[in-house]
């Protein structure tokens, strides 16, 4: 069942129309939700409002501040806490390689230079594979392979190119 414009027009005390007055009548004698809403609108609006005691926005205001105080010290401990485990835990992983580090220059200066050597020849390595493949795929792959091929890139490029001049146009203004 749709509640929408009842609901709306019970809970913004709506001046109603004489059939929109007719309408919601209607309604209350079918809907149990709205009833409910209704008798809950009645009450809250026929209870009485107690002025509050004295001082007590003061009050209010006063323990808002001491809460926002005592929030920013949670947070800045839980934040002292936090980095001080990340940098013991991170001390306590680094620290057998810190010591050997420290405990001979030969070796680490040794270790840094086959890293250095076992990245260049990597890297001549895959050059040299990527060279055969470039001599080799094309013989595997018939012609009409690399029609299409070259057919889906210039399309990709044509729509590329069409999509950039389509975004960069300047609009020349409305026409009248």
């Amino acid at each position: 069942m749709n509640h929408q414009p009842f609901e709306e027009w019970l809970l913004n005390d709506k001046n109603l129309t004489h059939t929109e007055r007719h309408e919601l009548d209607l309604h209350l004698r079918t809907c149990t939700h709205c009833t409910a809403l209704t008798a809950t609108g009645l009450a809250l609006r026929s209870a009485n409002v107690i002025a509050p005691a004295a001082g007590f926005s003061m009050r209010f205001q006063q323990r808002l501040a001491a809460q926002k105080v005592a929030e920013r010290r949670r947070k800045l401990w839980g934040m002292v806490v936090l980095v001080l485990g990340g940098v013991g835990l991170l001390g306590w992983l680094a620290t057998p390689i810190i010591y050997a580090f420290l405990a001979s220059p030969v070796e680490w200066i040794t270790v840094i230079i086959g890293y250095f050597l076992f990245a260049i020849t990597s890297l001549h390595a895959l050059t040299e594979v990527a060279a055969v493949l470039v001599r080799i795929v094309p013989d595997f792959i018939p012609p009409y392979v690399w029609m299409v091929l070259v057919s889906a890139l210039a399309g990709l490029g044509l729509l590329w190119i069409i999509s950039i001049w389509r975004f960069s146009r300047v609009p020349q203004g409305v026409s009248a």
